[in-house]
This record gives C-alpha cells, sequence and structure tokens, in this order.
C-alpha cells in the first residue's frame, strides 16, 4: 500500500479525534436501535456452549469503556465484551487457564476521564489494557505503556496507537475500508468514483492521501470531496461532486453527515451504484434515506452476523446465552472481538500470564482469525501495513446489503 508522506498524514491522524472514532468503529459494527433489536439476525443459527471452566488466579484485563459522553456513548461494547469474558471463563478454559477479571474503565471521549482511567489501570496492576475504539488513544496508550502494560485495540485512530511498539490495532481500520471500497469499484467495473469524505481534523486530505494510489491501483479514478463537520445542508457539494456522472460513489462520515449526504445523492443521482460503511448503515441512518435505497447496494463491514461460519454461530450464541438484550448487529461486536481476539492471540502462553508474555504472544501469533470476522485474519509483526506497523490487518469484508440492511455473502478483501 503506498502511503507516501507518512509524517504529515500522522499529524493528520492525531487531530481527526471523535468524527473519526465514529468512522472507525465503522469499521466493526454499527450502532443497533432499541426497536430494532436483533430482528436483522432473527432466524440466525446458534449452538451449545462447551462447558470448561478457567482454573487458578484471575488474570487483570483493563476495558476501555466509552459510556457516558455528551457526544458518543456505547455501552453495548462493554456489553459485549463481558459477554466474551463470561465465555472464556466458563466454557473456554481462560487465557492460559486462567480466568480473565475484567477492570472495566468508564470515560467520556475527553482527555480527564481517559486520563484518570489509563492511572487506574496502572494502580489496578492489569495485564493488558484492551479498547474496541476510542479517540483517546493518544491519552492512555502513553501511560499504560509507561507502567509496561500492553494496549490492544479493535480500531486505532491515533498516530501513538497506529505506530507505538506497545500498541496492536487489530482490525484494518480507515485503511482497509478505503482499499476495501477500491476493490468493491474494481468488482463493479467502475472506472470513476466519488467519495464524499467527512472533512473534520484534515481527514479529508488523509483519505485523499490513502485512497489516491489504492483507486489507481484497482484502474479507477477517484474524486475526493470533503464535508465540513456540521455544514447544515452539503446538497451544493454533493451536487458538485456528482457533476461529472462518477459510477460509483461512497461516504465516509459520521451518521448524521451519512444520512445528509446520502438523500442529496438520492436527488441528484439516484441511479450512482453506492458502497456503505456500517456507521452508514445505523437504524437511524436507514429510517432517512429508506432500507430500499440501499438493499442490492455494496456493504463493507468487519464483521460477520449473520452466516453459519463457526465463529459467527458462536458470536450469537455467546451473546444469546450472556447479553441476550443487547443487539447482535450492533457496538457489541467491537468489545466482543477484541476479548476474543486476545484469548485467541495469547493461546501460546505456557506459563504466567504477564505483560510481558502477552506482548510476545502478541508479536509472535501469526495470521490468527478474528472472532466473527468472516475470514479475516491479523498479525501483529508490523508486515501488514509497514508504514503503521501497529496495524495488524489489511483485510475488510465486502458483500451485498439485503433488505434488512446488513452486508451478506460475505467475502474477505485486501
Amino acid at each position: 500500500m503506498g502511503l507516501g508522506g507518512l509524517s504529515r498524514r500522522r499529524r493528520a491522524v492525531a487531530g481527526i479525534g471523535v468524527a473519526a472514532l465514529s468512522i472507525a468503529l465503522a469499521a466493526s459494527g454499527c450502532a443497533g436501535s432499541e426497536e430494532s433489536k436483533n430482528s436483522a439476525v432473527a432466524g440466525a443459527s446458534t449452538t451449545a456452549l462447551p462447558d470448561e471452566p478457567a482454573t487458578g488466579t484471575p488474570v487483570r484485563i483493563g476495558f476501555v469503556s466509552t459510556e457516558g459522553g455528551a457526544v458518543v456513548s456505547l455501552p453495548e461494547m462493554r456489553e459485549g465484551a463481558e459477554a466474551a469474558v463470561e465465555y472464556v471463563n466458563k466454557n473456554a478454559g481462560g487465557i492460559a487457564g486462567h480466568p480473565v477479571e475484567l477492570v472495566i474503565c468508564k470515560q467520556q471521549e475527553e482527555p480527564t476521564s481517559a486520563t484518570k482511567c489509563a492511572n487506574e489501570f496502572v494502580e489496578q496492576k492489569v495485564t493488558a489494557v484492551l479498547s474496541p475504539g476510542t479517540s483517546q488513544g493518544g491519552t492512555i496508550l502513553p501511560i499504560v505503556a509507561g507502567a509496561g502494560i500492553p494496549y490492544i485495540t479493535l480500531n486505532g485512530v491515533s498516530q501513538q496507537e497506529l505506530t507505538s511498539p506497545d500498541s496492536a490495532a487489530l482490525s484494518a481500520g480507515l485503511p482497509g475500508t478505503i482499499a476495501a471500497m477500491a476493490a468493491a469499484a474494481e468488482e463493479k467495473g467502475m472506472s470513476t468514483f466519488t467519495l464524499f469524505a467527512s472533512d473534520g481534523g484534515g481527514l479529508g486530505a488523509l483519505i485523499n492521501a490513502m485512497g489516491a494510489p489504492l483507486f489507481q491501483a484497482a484502474g479507477v479514478k477517484l474524486n475526493v470531496v470533503p464535508i465540513p463537520l456540521g455544514v447544515p445542508d452539503p446538497t451544493p457539494l454533493v451536487t458538485s461532486g456528482l457533476s461529472e456522472k462518477p459510477e460509483g460513489t461512497s461516504v465516509i462520515a459520521d451518521a448524521a453527515t451519512c444520512a445528509s449526504v446520502y438523500r442529496a445523492i438520492q436527488t441528484a443521482d439516484p441511479a450512482v451504484q453506492r458502497v456503505f460503511i456500517p456507521t452508514c448503515l445505523a437504524p437511524d441512518v436507514i429510517d432517512i434515506i429508506g432500507v430500499d435505497s440501499i438493499a442490492g447496494s455494496i456493504g463493507i463491514t468487519a464483521t460477520d452476523y449473520l452466516s453459519d461460519r463457526p465463529d459467527s454461530v458462536l458470536y450469537r450464541s455467546v451473546l444469546q446465552s450472556y447479553a441476550p438484550e443487547t443487539a447482535v448487529a450492533g457496538a457489541a461486536s467491537s468489545g466482543y472481538q477484541v476479548v476474543m481476539a486476545l484469548a485467541s492471540a495469547t493461546d501460546s502462553i505456557q506459563d504466567e500470564v504477564t505483560p510481558a508474555s502477552i506482548k510476545e504472544a502478541l508479536r509472535t501469533a501469526k495470521a490468527v482469525e478474528m472472532p466473527a470476522g468472516g475470514g479475516i485474519t491479523f498479525t501483529c509483526d508490523g508486515t501488514a501495513v509497514p508504514q503503521m506497523p501497529s496495524i495488524c490487518s489489511h483485510q475488510m469484508l465486502i458483500g451485498e446489503i439485503n433488505d434488512q440492511g446488513v452486508p451478506v455473502d460475505l467475502k474477505v478483501t485486501g
């Protein structure tokens, strides 16, 4: 992946903040709604869980929970993590035979509460810190790393999370999302593609720098149209971006911007092919733009909610058993995946579970399957995206969106 000029883009990544957090979390799941709950996965198979309780002394693992903030609050991620810990402890033999004690700290996506959580993890002497994704990784990581504690995130956002030797960012995140868009455009035979991108913290420039070589390699001409944060009506920008009649289009933004941009796209060019990230498939967005305008389009995700793959069946079964009121096709998948990924990647530990043994296990584990990841694998040896060595995967899933707004018949790309 040609990502020259890394230092410039590192500065851009560091300034993305909460807007990019919404996009990063989109890689692994969209927010469920109270009304829909598990209707999107109704009828999907589940299985009985094994009986293999963990014994021995507990391993304390910190968990960064984004809850209670004025801008974003996702308790479902914690619920997914707690369900995964129940499974690991009661049904999967723990980590190296030890039960996990999850040390949860709730932070509000601002530096004060994030610093408090980081210091709490150090005081509690946790063995590792897990995060489904936070805009405050740049605050938390240096504190816990300074105490020798490895930091593992599903979705890295900050410069430190993407480049620090003390960090492992398990999913492909923004680079993988853009690469999957290019693959989808190539698969559909497109020659031109317009991407509307939220422009907070220089994100539009970052996306253009990442995307241009990827789309060029796929034989597709990319046009990135920045959408300023909080713009009351993006219609003029959308109309201008579609004026040259691209064959495909997509949006990388928060849910509210997704809704307003896609409404404008529907008016300006209802026939243009569309590629959706999960943020733009959130129930509230679908309610606004209409599922009929989405079904049949290409969706990008990093979570396989619906298939009969054993890891997807297990995910549904664990949530059914330990978090039955939590939406399966929602943000709970992020918490579940980061816990289960840690358990899988540390399977090689034979003796005491320590920060050093976890860090070494992550560094040496090869092609670990992402739980409920549809065949996505991660390897945390710095080779997945060499320019951002903490990223452990370059793979995502693409598939056709069904009449429930969920991508199906998924295949790995990247």
